[in-house]
């Protein structure tokens, strides 16, 4: 059993959210003690169970973003199945879909429809651009919010292409939101007795996401693509050793004092190029000549011992499975494996009272909870523990 403090035990959730950003908030729910139920499509389920990497055991995708949850089937369009889900609902605390805007309306499972059987109802909508506006009906994927939120645009080196972010940030950024939204409207319920109807658009939250580049088109400037480094502090990039790459960050001036020093170069900080932030964005090429004539010398273990031991933040430049089986990555012990699949996958990043939430349950093969919800009214279960999309065919968001 988990004895980590959970916040969210006694939650319901009715997720009826598909592939990523939907899924990504449940699971978060889920390793706060939230029961989610998650309601997939009889015979198929969630697209995410058929996309790969895949072992024997399924999709690791899929383990990852559904673990801890129940699965029923249901066929939103069946009047029996339907009115179960509505007798589920008035057991729940929170929905959450990802439907395109009107698709829930056009099911009985809009906010009004569950509303009049659930009247404080949290109720979470994901999509691309919202569910009013010129726009809303727009199908919309990660990739494709990317390119008009402007984040695309300034991602990459100056004289390449703009370029994706290498993981889809606008539905994982999303899921947070929605996860936040739901835990801000469940508190908003615990003080007045009211529902809400949280609406999440993808767009939104990747322009939300862009705080620099907002202060850089506030102060009259368009941003712009520049590599690695900062767009407004330096030195702040990736620098060249004699084996490869390494970060180094400085952002303010008694730092950099320290960096000069540490470089054998303690007139740079009082340079009239370099001598305050703004100046050193200015002349951030010929502050990397300066920095790379002592990095070019030295491999990168020696640097970051270097750097580490006079305080300057600094890093090299890691893979993805160097920085999860790394000495540091181990270190926080994030990462977790499905006790069914044997799927590893990274956990809730945030600790409570110095512990990491945890789900208790297995990511659910389709319809293994059938059984269970059978009766859909039934109470909330005591003991989390005690176990043995049908949506209509159109794009939701990811």
């Amino acid at each position: 059993m988990n004895a980590t403090k959970q916040l969210l035990t006694g939650v319901r959730v009715a997720d009826f959210s598909r592939v990523l950003a939907g899924p990504y908030a449940t699971a978060m729910l889920a390793d706060q003690g939230a029961e989610v139920i998650k309601i997939e499509m009889p015979g198929h389920g969630d697209d995410s169970r058929h996309l790969g990497p895949f072992t024997d055991s399924g999709s690791t995708y899929f383990t990852g973003l559904n673990r801890g949850k129940r699965s029923i089937e249901a066929d939103l369009k069946d009047p029996e199945d339907h009115a179960h889900l509505l007798d589920l609902i008035t057991t729940c605390d929170v929905v959450v879909e990802n439907f395109r805007p009107g698709v829930a309306a056009k099911l009985g499972l809009s906010y009004e429809d569950l509303r009049a059987v659930k009247p404080d109802i949290v109720y979470a909508s994901i999509s691309g651009f919202g569910q009013a506006g010129s726009q809303a009906g727009r199908p919309a994927y990660d990739t494709v919010i990317q390119a008009l939120s402007g984040l695309m645009a300034s991602t990459g080196f100056p004289d390449g292409s703009p370029t994706r972010v290498g993981e889809s940030i606008a539905d994982v950024s999303a899921g947070v939101f929605a996860a936040f939204g739901i835990s801000s409207a469940l508190f908003h319920r615990k003080m007045t007795g009211e529902g809400a109807h949280i609406d999440i658009p993808m767009l939104d939250v990747m322009l939300a996401m862009q705080p620099t580049n907002a202060s850089i088109h506030s102060a009259g400037s368009a941003p712009t693509r520049v590599g690695n480094r900062h767009p407004v502090s330096a030195p702040f990039d990736t620098y060249r050793a004699a084996d490869g790459l390494l970060v180094i960050a400085v952002a303010n001036d008694r730092l950099f004092g320290t960096l000069a020093r540490t470089l054998g170069k303690p007139e740079l900080a009082t340079d009239p190029h370099f001598a305050t932030d703004g100046q050193r964005s200015e002349h951030a090429e010929a502050l990397r000549v300066e920095i790379e004539e002592f990095t070019r010398r030295r491999t990168v273990t020696e640097l970051c011992e270097i750097f580490d031991a006079a305080g300057i933040p600094n890093s090299p430049v890691l893979d993805y499975a160097e920085a999860v089986d790394g000495p540091i990555g181990a270190d926080r012990g994030l990462t977790a494996a499905d006790p069914r699949t044997g799927h590893a996958y990274l956990g809730h990043p945030l600790l409570v009272n110095g512990a990491r939430p945890a789900s208790v349950l297995p990511a659910p093969r389709l319809g293994e909870h059938n059984a269970d919800f059978a009766e859909a009214g039934r109470t909330k279960p005591s003991d989390p523990t005690d176990s043995t999309d049908s949506a209509e065919p159109t794009e939701s968001a990811n």
